[in-house]
């Protein structure tokens, strides 16, 4: 059994129909990098299985449960965290509050604030500063170490090295190693591809709000992925 499981999933905003259609499904351990170009429809994807929008039909499925009626926090309390595209921290509090208050979901699990730490070091001695004050890099870090210390049982991240300087996207990313390292099941949303296949156990390119393609990283070509991501292969067909 999977541990997530998306089933013909099709969510809207209003008469737009974002997502299409798009069945998923992640075992434990897994790093799915989902990639496509701005309004793919990879955003809603997550917020839906977040539960942060609600879909207009298909199922989600957590280790078996359906979850698809089920509201946000109690997705939490289950073990599905998000970390949205833009952080959505509470700039007036300081890394320390902004961290602890993710323990409301009295989830329990090996994550506590040393050990997001031990992963994040470069936030120990911002613990005290407000979240506003941070560097892009830094409040990326406190946003997935928030997500952390809800001991989740799938991190979904979207656009993690968005709007990064090289320097931090790269310390983002040797933190997010260890985290694969020791098993952590993980939805990405990425642009940057050669980033993606170099971290995924699989990619998944989503076009027109379906997934298109989908594949062990190892054995899609860039050049696929690419023709997937600008539907060069649809075209192709439909001028056949």
């Amino acid at each position: 059994m999977s541990l997530l499981a998306v089933e013909g999933l099709d969510v809207r905003h209003g008469l737009l129909q974002a997502v299409r259609g798009v069945s998923l499904a992640m075992d434990q351990g897994e790093i799915l990098a989902l990639i496509g170009a701005n309004g793919a429809g990879k955003t809603t994807l997550l917020r839906a299985i977040a539960g942060a929008h609600r879909p207009a039909g298909g199922r989600i499925l957590l280790d078996g449960t359906d979850v698809t009626a089920l509201r946000a926090y109690r997705r939490v309390a289950m073990g599905i965290a998000l970390v949205p595209e833009g952080r959505w921290l509470f700039p007036g509090m300081t890394v320390e509050e902004n961290l602890l208050v993710a323990r409301a979901s009295r989830r329990t699990g090996p994550w506590t604030l040393d050990r997001v730490l031990d992963v994040f070091p470069n936030l120990r001695p911002r613990l005290k500063a407000k979240a506003g004050s941070l560097s892009g890099g830094e409040q990326q870090a406190t946003a997935i170490g928030r997500a952390l210390m809800t001991n989740p049982r799938i991190l979904l991240l979207d656009e993690v090295s968005l709007g990064l300087a090289p320097i931090a996207v790269e310390r983002v990313y040797q933190s997010l190693a260890a985290l694969i390292a020791e098993g952590t099941t993980i939805l990405l949303v990425e642009q940057d591809l050669g980033r993606a296949l170099r971290v995924a156990t699989r990619v998944a390119c989503m076009l027109e709000g379906r997934v298109v393609l989908e594949g062990a990283a190892s054995s899609v070509t860039r050049e696929q992925v690419t023709e997937a991501y600008f539907g060069l292969g649809r075209e192709e067909k439909a001028g056949a």
